[in-house]
Formats: structure tokens, sequence, C-alpha cells
């Protein structure tokens, strides 16, 4: 029987190493007891992506969840997970919810992510007890479940988020590549409803997603770019495999960086809809974000890399945005959870209320900032090396990278160095892979390769 092991993302593994419908079950049974014993009969959401077997093993979660006397119900197509989040946030008899997505994962991958009662992230107090209690058995009991519409209402929901008269006025031409994903259909036909043009590709049922990883990112966007251009429009959108996170095309075929894209629309919120409140985002993050916030007006708040950390501070409160580096924002007054589907319509009305091109809007933002260039890259060791390097990560003190002395060492997520010209590097061991990703950001290309490649070399020159 095999070990299940619980991140803060959940349960993720291949599906040609463990990831069935037997394990599935063991770890439902383990969600089930807990929810039972917190809130008896109360209700719980099933949601699922558009991944092999995906309503075959939703099916058997629920069966599980439901024999525990809990009222079940599960969405009666795929869904995207903030969907999901939105759904049970708006009931009070719902105590959580079971989402089967590995997300941005490739097709080989299936997971399974717990919800809280708000539609965030479940608690890792939650994992840990759900770990403790795994049956090594296998789960044979069966309950009774019902299917629900979860998708209508949230678009319906969304659709009263944005200024649907200029969208309208301004009837943009857009296309949007769900990835084959479970977004497929929500946010083109949404769109559609809002006046705009809409072109959806890579729109039909493939849990292959057509030899493509379901990532907004280069190269995976590469058709999306490609059917921009050949179609003349505004802009593209591209959503990953369960739609919380997105990318953004210009109208000239290049892909917008996500450190550009939150900044506008931060700018969006505060002068475009007269909303208020911090920026809370990774350290990971571009200096844009930091930036843009001062220029704002807005406080800003750094958290090291994970959404549970961008939760806890909407926990807090008065927080107008929380943003990740990969593209991941979440809004707080709609869910404190990443929603791509969102954050795709503030962009569309971003364009619309500007009436400049997305190409304009990004340039303008490097004009009015700075010029600033990310790098990420990986560096691959062996499992020792990893562990060793974990282990001196919090003794580890560079004097100075690239002749820049650092004006700030944070180890709270990793190891972290900032400079006086907003230039920072950052190297973290990855939790689920033996690697180091190293991120860097200045005011150029060269002097930040520059600074991953000595941070690098600097740290490993420590290592046993």
């Amino acid at each position: 029987m095999r070990i299940i092991h619980f991140n803060n993302k959940g349960w993720r593994a291949r599906f040609d190493d463990g990831f069935d419908e037997e394990n599935l079950r063991r770890v439902a049974d383990a969600f089930a007891y807990i929810w039972a014993d917190a809130r008896p009969g109360s209700t719980i959401l099933v949601g699922y992506d558009t991944r092999y077997n995906g309503r075959v093993l939703a099916g058997a979660v629920a069966s599980v969840v439901a024999s525990y006397g809990l009222h079940v119900l599960v969405s009666d197509g795929p869904c995207p997970t903030p969907a999901l989040g939105w759904s049970i946030a708006r009931d009070t008899n719902i105590s959580g919810g079971i989402m089967l997505t590995a997300s941005s994962s490739s097709c080989e991958y299936g997971g399974i992510t717990a919800r809280a009662a708000d539609g965030g992230p479940i608690s890792d107090n939650f994992y840990d007890a759900a770990a403790r209690i795994v049956s090594s058995v296998p789960i044979t009991s069966h309950g009774k479940y019902s299917y629900v519409d979860i998708v209508a209402p949230y678009l319906e929901h969304l659709r009263s988020m944005v200024e649907e008269d200029l969208l309208r006025k301004t009837g943009l031409n857009v296309v949007v590549d769900p990835l084959h994903g479970s977004a497929r259909g929500c946010l083109a036909g949404l769109l559609k409803m809002l006046g705009c043009h809409v072109r959806e590709i890579h729109n039909d049922q493939d849990p292959d997603f057509g030899g493509l990883h379901p990532m907004p990112a280069e190269p995976w966007v590469d058709t999306c770019e490609q059917a921009v251009v050949a179609y003349s429009s505004s802009m593209g959108l591209v959503l990953d495999g369960d739609g919380d996170r997105f990318g953004v095309i210009d109208e000239k075929g290049r892909f917008v960086s996500p450190h550009k894209v939150t900044p506008l629309i931060m700018e969006h919120l505060v002068n475009g809809r007269d909303e208020q409140g911090r920026v809370v985002a990774t350290f990971s993050s571009s200096a844009y974000v930091k930036r843009q916030a001062a220029r704002l007006g807005c406080e800003f708040t750094a958290v090291p890399m994970g959404f549970n950390r961008i939760y806890r501070e909407f926990v807090e409160g008065d927080v107008l945005l929380g943003a990740e580096e990969y593209g991941g924002m979440a809004f707080p007054e709609h869910l404190p959870e990443r929603d791509g589907l969102l954050s795709s319509l503030y962009m569309v009305e971003c364009v619309a209320r500007s009436g400049k091109s997305m190409s304009e809007l990004a340039d303008n933002l490097e004009q009015e900032l700075g010029p600033m260039h990310y790098i990420r890259r990986n560096i691959q060791l062996d499992a020792a090396s990893i562990q060793a390097f974990r282990n001196i990560l919090p003794g580890l003190n560079l004097k100075s990278v690239c002749g820049k002395r650092p004006v700030s060492v944070g180890h709270s997520d990793g190891l972290v160095l900032r400079f006086a010209d907003d230039s920072w590097v950052q190297l973290r061991p990855s939790r689920t892979e033996a690697l180091v990703r190293a991120c860097a950001e200045a005011p150029s290309v060269e002097l930040a390769n520059r600074l991953a490649d000595e941070a690098c070399s600097q740290a490993l020159r420590h290592l046993p």
C-alpha cells in the first residue's frame, strides 16, 4: 500500500505511480473523517479538472466522503478551481471541498487538494492530521451523492464584477486559450456575453492536453501568440489547467511577463476602480510590484513563497490583492484564492478603460517604473547535495555578489539578497524535486544572469 505524503497543496502523483482510485479513496476517507468530526452532516463540494478519468475518480471520492453522513455535491462537469472555491464560500452550510487537479502539471500527473470553508486553501494542520489517519488498507465504504452545476452561478457572479457597458462599447477582439483545461468555454463564453469578439483555441476535450503542459508560460503559449497575430486580436489570454493562473499576450503576439501584468492590474484597481488596500506578494515577485505599490500609495507586504503565506495576510485584512511570481492573483473581496478568470477580466477591463493597446500599457509601465529584467533557472543536484544545501542556507551570508553589497539578507524563504538598486537574487531548494531554484532581477538581463550565476557558485562552494 502506497505511503501518502501531503504538502501544502495536498497530494500529487503520477497516474502510473499510485494516483488511482484506491489511493484516492484512502485520502478522501481521511479528509471526510476530519470534516465529519468537526461539522457532522455538513456539505462538501467535489470538483475535478479535465484530466484522465476525472468524473469517475470524483465520484469515487464523493462516495467515500458521503459514507460519513456528509452531504456531498459533485460538479456536473469539469470546473475551474476558483469556481469550486467561490461556491464553497457563498454557502455557510458547506464546510469544505475537494478538487481533483494537478493544475499546471503535465497530463501524467493527478492531484487532490482540499478547500477550507471560506473557499481558500486548507491549513497545514488539516493535512498533518490527514497524514496521521490515512488508512493502510483499501476503503470499501460507499455513500450517496448528487451532482450540481457550480460553474454557471460562478460565471454570473464574475459578470457582475466588471463594467459590462464599457466592455460592450469597446468590443475588444480577444483570443482565449484554456490549454484544454477546465476553464474551456468559461472565460470565452463570458467574454462573448460581455460584448467581446472571441476566438477560443485548445478547447476540445483532451486529457493529454494536446501534448502541451497546461501552463500559461513559454513555450506553451506559442499557439496563442500566433493566433493573436493571425486574427489581428487586441490580446490573448491563456489559462492553466484548472483556471487559477493566467497569462497575457499583447497584440503583437508577445508574451507579457506576469511581473508586468500584476502592476498593470494594480493600477487598474486603484485608479480605474477606486479600490484601495495592501498589496501582498511573494519575495520572488518582481521589484515592479513593490515600485508600483509605492507609486499608487499602497502599503506593500512581502511574504515567503507559497500561496498559503499570502492567504494568512488576507486573514489579517485590508488587502487589495495578493500576487505570486508565476501569474497567480487573488482578490480577497471576491475569494481568498487565486482566480485566473477574474484576473483575465480585469486585464480586459484595464485595456478597454485605458484606450491603449496591451503593448503600450506594458511599455509605458517600464518607462514609469524603470527597466527591470527577471530570470529564473533550475540547478539540478543529487538528493544528498540538496539536503546539504538546505542545511547550510540558514547560516549562509554572502558578503557581496558581482561586486554589489546586499542591503538585506533574508533566510525565511531560502536565501534572498537585496541590493540598493532593487536588484535581488534568491536561491531556494525545491520542496519536491532535487534542484535549487535560482531567481534574480536587475536593470539588465546581463546583470540578472551574473547575479544568479555568482550567487549559485558562491553558495555551492560552501557544500561539504
